[in-house]
């Protein structure tokens, strides 16, 4: 860590505290040649996957796309705020565990599915019939049969 005062590169570290629910640590610094004293964060940069979307385009992964996805499929159902935010954290973290640079978007809707499948039944049909493009009833008595089983 270069000093901001005087550019020199040896500096220690005074004191480390967590901040900011333990997402970041906040590190107070004294450059070891002109002791002025100064403060650092550091957190994890954490990296999501580029999206492959089935046209064979690439786009930046969207969080609020995927929050968007699943209120919708909840709508009007008895799933909490808490409940959402725990499933979008899981699917993040499935993304960020494949230690892909990119990933299709047929994982995503797929992962997706796997938390409306645990979250709401109801939720769950929502979404799959928009997602797997459902063109009759049959397709709905199929998809709620697999849930039946």
């Amino acid at each position: 860590m270069h000093c901001p005062f005087c550019s020199a590169t040896d500096t220690k570290v005074i004191d480390s505290r967590l901040v900011a629910d333990g997402h970041q640590v906040r590190r107070r610094r004294e450059c070891v040649q002109c002791h002025e004293r100064y403060t650092t964060f550091e957190g994890a940069e954490l990296v999501m996957p580029r999206i492959i979307k089935q046209d064979g385009s690439r786009q930046p992964f969207d969080e609020d796309k995927l929050r968007g996805g699943m209120l919708r499929a909840v709508e009007k159902r008895p799933v909490s705020m808490d409940q959402i935010e725990q499933a979008l954290t899981k699917i993040k973290s499935t993304l960020r565990g494949t230690g892909e640079r990119e990933v299709k978007s047929e994982l995503i809707g797929n992962l997706m599915m796997d938390q409306l499948v645990g979250l709401d039944k109801v939720a769950y049909i929502r979404f799959a019939s928009v997602y797997r493009a459902f063109e009759d009833v049959s397709e709905f008595g199929d998809a709620i049969a697999k849930l039946q089983k």
